[in-house]
């Protein structure tokens, strides 16, 4: 049986010196899915849905990664705060479709940071457009650019018996935080499965879809080190390769 393909969508980035548009993906993800026995494919922007389409049909589980700001005009109709960027409104419209196609189809899926952010907003739901400033009693969640990625920001409580806390065999944990924006009012359909100590939402799921997981911190930089991390995408393989049966 051959291995199971993860599509990974991408990010638009400047070549160094600022002359080259480049699609990119940080190796944490495909190494974290090498890892756990899948072949990562790289999602290009700029596709029309047919070409989309053709791609997700290939298929057989979804990675939907980190990366720049939902553009709030999805889920609020404007775009009014000053600490929003990294908008790229043809991302959100891949990754919209993607997300959507793989709930309707039962297509595996784990979602990561801004993922999770893009999962339930392409499902209905909402986000704060910047927790610390607008979330009472809000911890800072925003360490990029300030600490290394895997520096241990808070815990994570998962609620028992769901399937992010089967997955990673903990109840609690501890993760690290690199993001500014999250989850204010839930997708119908999405449940909230963990938060942070402030109340948060830091992790969702889908009940009854074979793999539908989205969490707010970044395990793909704690995989290395940490099982429970590393677990988060065997369970998207697994799921993918069951799926391909």
């Amino acid at each position: 049986m051959r291995k199971p393909l993860i599509g990974c969508t991408t990010y638009r980035m400047q070549s160094k010196n600022g002359s080259m548009p480049l699609y990119a993906l940080r190796p944490a993800y495909v190494n974290a899915v090498r890892a756990a026995g899948g072949v990562p494919i790289l999602i290009p922007l700029g596709l029309t849905e047919e070409e989309l389409q053709t791609i997700f049909t290939q298929i057989d589980g979804l990675l939907l990664p980190g990366g720049g700001d939902v553009e709030p005009a999805h889920y609020q109709g404007q775009n009014d705060h000053e600490t929003i960027g990294g908008v790229d409104t043809d991302r959100d419209r891949i990754e919209f479709e993607l997300a959507r196609w793989s709930v309707a189809q039962e297509k595996p899926v784990l979602a990561v940071c801004r993922g999770l952010q893009v999962f339930n907003v392409a499902l209905g739901g909402t986000l704060w457009e910047d927790v610390y400033s607008q979330m009472t009693d809000a911890l800072f969640h925003s360490y990029v650019n300030i600490k290394p990625r895997e520096y241990i920001a808070h815990a994570v409580e998962m609620q028992a018996g769901s399937r992010l806390a089967q997955q990673m065999g903990v109840q609690m944990m501890q993760v690290n935080s690199l993001h500014h924006q999250g989850i204010r009012d839930l997708a119908a359909g999405v449940t909230a499965v963990a938060h942070a100590p402030d109340g948060l939402i830091e992790g969702i799921e889908i009940p009854d879809h074979p793999y539908a997981i989205g969490v707010q911190w970044h395990p793909e930089d704690l995989a290395p080190t940490t099982p429970a991390m590393q677990a988060l995408f065997d369970g998207l393989v697994q799921a993918a390769r069951d799926n391909n049966q």
